[in-house]
């Protein structure tokens, strides 16, 4: 593979590092008091999932976080934050590009008429599945220094 500047594999590391980037910003941005204490957050996912025209998305919101609203506020905010930090360090990183690719496909199918977030969703989802399969922890990352992933 002929690349300009980098190697495939550090620009491989490059993308992982971006969607890390990209990652650690949505969990910055958040407000963290209106999730935590006021419940913004899944409040405004369960009017979204309550108008959502698939009726597998209003049951499964309905079975899996609203018994739970404080809980699932922690869960999508601290995902965010492991899912930044696990992939800006490359640590455990097919864990965190699976974890994102999955935590990206759920943002899509919940925010569907969200032109917008559609955006956004779609192409963290591509970039998680180029740095998966192009085995993006190879270079600059804790995963490669440690062996802990070859």
């Amino acid at each position: 593979m002929q690349t300009i500047w980098l190697s495939g594999a550090e620009w491989l590391a490059v993308l992982r590092i971006g969607l890390g980037l990209w990652w650690l910003e949505s969990w910055r941005h958040k407000d963290k008091k209106g999730w935590f204490e006021r419940g913004t957050g899944i409040a405004w996912a369960a009017d979204v999932a309550g108008r959502h025209r698939w009726s597998f998305v209003k049951t499964g919101f309905a079975t899996v976080v609203e018994p739970r609203p404080r809980l699932m506020a922690y869960v999508v905010v601290y995902a965010e934050l492991a899912l930044g930090l696990g992939l800006v360090l490359g640590f455990l990183t097919p864990v965190a590009l699976v974890g994102g690719l999955l935590l990206n496909l759920l943002y899509l199918v919940l925010m569907i008429h969200d032109w917008a977030e559609q955006g956004q969703n779609s192409m963290m989802a591509l970039v998680s599945g180029v740095a998966f399969f192009g085995v993006s922890w190879q270079t600059w990352s804790l995963d490669s220094a440690t062996g802990i992933l070859l």
